[in-house]
């Protein structure tokens, strides 16, 4: 998108005696009119940087007299330009159509239901700007009336133009760069507008990430997350974590299926779902049970399902409870011993796929000392290299082992995990990937 070139007052020619005489018409032309002028930016109705065709000027003017104010006027394209002409704002507001490119205000033309020696001088242009927002409009003052004029452009005016000093050179040019400069104040807005929106999404999904709830525990907490949408903080993967009073800590990690926002809040309204029934106290098949009623009731389509991992850790820490819903087990590492993957032949359902389902909770000794880390399947979907051969848990596990083997614990070991995938696949992993590692010191 082209950049707007920054506002700069032009004194016109005929302000500073440099116009050349161009004879037309028997009267002398200025080189061209005040104004700010900017470089044009696409709009829908006009290609990039050109003047839309056959433009059409509303001039808005009371003149008893009846004789007309606008000369003859031709566009870039040497095309006369369309002209109406409305006595008042009534009149404007029935020919204001979308065809109309440009509006030529008198701002001693009174605003409806004000006097014409009201206190606001520029009632009228209020009012015009307020009616056709999207419109490029020319202000139209006294000779020597600058300060109106500049006023006039600081309320909403693309310039101003001086009565005494219209032909047709001076206002056709004048048209032209108005439009031109409303295209890229709007486009600028647009831009603007689509920035703000982005900053305050950014700072909602930031604020959607989970906050570990591990007050008065000795489990050390670490988490990777990484989105597979573009220019997106969260996806349809979530976790969470919390100790309950009786000094269990609970864990989970799930992912709904597909990558899109209404996963991403479908995802956060079952981790806090989970938040709230771990802290009242159930557990297991229940609290699976109930996730599953929140999931059928809140998602937009029968289709979509949700896998989960939940492991609570006992007080002592040396035991967990795990329940599987169709996700990949967790895996484990103790000093002395290989990391492996935790049993999973009770593997459940994932959630939402069969009704009044079960998912039986497995007892696991996890020792004095130990790693435990909750993955989703991103981490292990990713590619080997060039061909579709998958990484896997298997290539999980050894590449976790390796860094193992380096010494690497907490965020240090799950950035060079998540880094290492990536890697492997030659590229950003497509899917989300969200990683959770709780520790244990003996």
């Amino acid at each position: 998108m082209p950049v707007p070139v920054p506002r700069q007052r032009a004194i016109p020619a005929v302000e500073c005696g440099q116009a050349q005489t161009v004879p037309q018409a028997g009267r002398p032309f200025p080189e061209g009119p005040a104004g700010h002028a900017k470089a044009p930016v696409d709009r829908a109705d006009s290609p990039v940087g050109t003047t839309p065709a056959n433009l059409t000027l509303l001039v808005i003017e009371d003149d008893p007299g009846g004789s007309p104010i606008v000369p003859e006027m031709l566009d870039s394209a040497g095309q006369p330009i369309r002209i109406r002409t409305a006595r008042n704002l009534t009149e404007a507001g029935r020919l204001l159509t979308d065809d109309v490119h440009c509006i030529l205000l008198d701002l001693a033309l009174p605003a409806p239901g004000r006097s014409a020696d009201s206190d606001d001088e520029l009632a009228t242009l209020k009012h015009v700007l307020k009616i056709a927002p999207r419109h490029a409009v020319l202000a139209l003052t006294a000779s020597g009336d600058t300060e109106r004029g500049t006023e006039a452009v600081r309320v909403g005016a693309q310039d101003y133009l001086f009565r005494d000093e219209l032909d047709g050179r001076l206002l056709s040019r004048a048209i032209r760069y108005a439009v031109e400069r409303k295209r890229s104040d709007t486009a600028e807005r647009r831009l603007t507008e689509s920035r703000l929106r982005a900053q305050e999404n950014r700072r909602l999904e930031r604020g959607l990430l989970p906050t570990p709830l591990l007050d008065g525990s000795p489990l050390r907490f670490a988490a990777r997350y990484r989105p597979g949408r573009s220019r997106a903080l969260l996806g349809g993967d979530f976790y969470d974590t919390v100790r309950t009073p009786d000094g269990t800590v609970h864990a989970m990690i799930g992912d709904v299926c597909g990558h899109g926002p209404d996963e991403a809040a479908l995802g956060v309204e079952l981790r806090i779902a989970w938040r709230a029934l771990t802290l009242a106290g159930l557990c297991g098949d229940e609290l699976l049970s109930t996730l599953q009623q929140v999931l059928e009731h809140e998602r937009s389509d029968d289709e979509i399902f949700a896998t989960l991992c939940t492991v609570d850790i006992a007080p002592d820490g040396r035991r967990a409870g795990l329940c599987l819903a169709g996700h990949p087990s967790p895996l484990i590492a103790r000093p002395g011993r290989p990391a492996q993957l935790l049993p999973y032949e009770n593997n459940g359902p994932a959630l939402g796929l069969l009704p009044h389902a079960r998912w039986p909770r497995m007892q696991v000794e996890l020792g004095a000392a130990w790693s435990l880390m909750l993955y989703t399947d991103g981490l292990i979907e990713g590619h080997i290299g060039e061909g579709k051969e998958r990484l896997g848990q298997d290539g999980m596990v050894e590449l976790v082992r390796r860094r193992l083997a380096e010494g690497l614990t907490g965020e240090e070991l799950l950035r060079a995990t998540v880094n290492e995938v990536r890697d492997l696949n030659g590229g950003e992993l497509t899917d989300d990937v969200a990683v959770l590692l709780l520790d244990r010191v003996g």
